[in-house]
């Protein structure tokens, strides 16, 4: 798969659950991802929504109206949203509810819809490609994959983007090829006749530390569990 070079991580809070009875956006995060690694390169903010929140939204994410009466509007920070997610692709978890959003505040501030600006991935769709049947809330993708949320007591926009952020990179990471382990190394003289060295000449092996054995084990395990099968690598 060709992955884009520059791909954000995106998330958002709202003042409720639905945005045709005018809820608004008080918080957006987006976190940078180049060549799949975090840059540090985040965009971060605060809005005042100019109406009550949901006492079930802030009981989701601890932000109250007063503590936004001092921040911008959406559309004070727009343009600049727009321009840090140009030509990108956007990862968003439930695309669908962000974008809503996303839409009606541009169109508030004028600008046209989100997805004319970026391409949009939504994780919440790969995930039930590669798990159906199976939960795929953010919460529950960090336990598949191993990713700690321990320190999240409540949601927030830029904590959620660095989880999935995390989570997106290790549901996508593959593997070239399973040919290491499943064939001896081919031999000089053999097939084109081409001398192919084994181990490949400058590969660095290094050995793991006990605790990193555990580690591993209980991983491999846990995707077993998830499986509800005997693996690939436990059969040979």
């Amino acid at each position: 798969m060709n992955l884009p070079e520059r791909q954000i991580i995106l998330d958002t809070e709202t003042t409720g659950l639905t945005v045709d009875d005018g809820h608004r956006i008080i918080e957006i995060g987006c976190l940078e991802v180049v060549n799949r690694r975090i840059t540090g390169n985040n965009l971060h903010f605060y809005f005042n929504p100019e109406r009550e929140i949901d006492e079930g939204a802030q009981a989701v994410h601890g932000i109250s109206l007063d503590m936004l009466r001092d921040k911008p509007r959406f559309a004070e920070a727009a343009r600049e949203i727009l321009a840090f997610v140009a030509q990108a692709e956007v990862i968003i978890h439930n695309a669908s509810f962000d974008v809503g959003f996303l839409d009606a505040e541009l169109a508030r501030a004028g600008e046209p819809p989100f997805r004319q600006h970026c391409r949009v991935l939504d994780t919440l769709v790969l995930a039930r490609e590669l798990h159906p049947g199976k939960r795929n809330s953010l919460d529950a993708l960090c336990d598949r994959y191993g990713i700690s949320n321990a320190h999240r007591k409540l949601h927030g926009a830029l904590l959620d983007a660095e989880l999935l952020a995390d989570v997106y990179l290790a549901m996508t990471r593959g593997q070239d090829s399973l040919e290491i382990a499943l064939h001896a190394p081919p031999q000089s003289g053999q097939g084109d006749g081409s001398e192919r060295p084994w181990p490949p000449v400058g590969l660095a092996v290094l050995e793991p530390a006990p605790d990193e054995r555990l580690a591993h084990r209980a991983l491999l395990e846990g995707m077993v569990r998830d499986a509800r099968g005997p693996a690939l690598w436990d059969r040979l």
